[in-house]
């Protein structure tokens, strides 16, 4: 039961995530998923920068970083900013 309400929070938090897209963008970004079949040698070169710029509006690291702590309990530290 655990697992599932892991999961349930995780699905949560992708739509969460999706949703900070407007609806013509998430179209958008389904029909190039698909138009590039997994893989971005299949898009060309304007198609992959503006799959860049909407993935990024999805800000995938926080959803990482948010579903890892979520499931085992401990924040993940982000990538370091500044000085080294």
């Amino acid at each position: 039961m655990a697992r599932l309400v892991a999961v349930a929070e995780i699905v949560v938090l992708a739509r969460e995530h999706f949703n900070r897209l407007e609806p013509h963008e998430r179209r958008r970004l389904v029909e190039l998923v698909r138009h590039g079949r997994g893989r971005p040698a299949n898009l060309s070169a304007r198609e992959r920068r503006e799959l860049g710029s909407l993935l990024a509006k999805v800000e995938p690291r926080a959803f990482v970083q948010a579903a890892v702590a979520k499931v085992t309990g401990v924040p993940v530290a982000g990538k370091r900013r500044g000085k080294h």
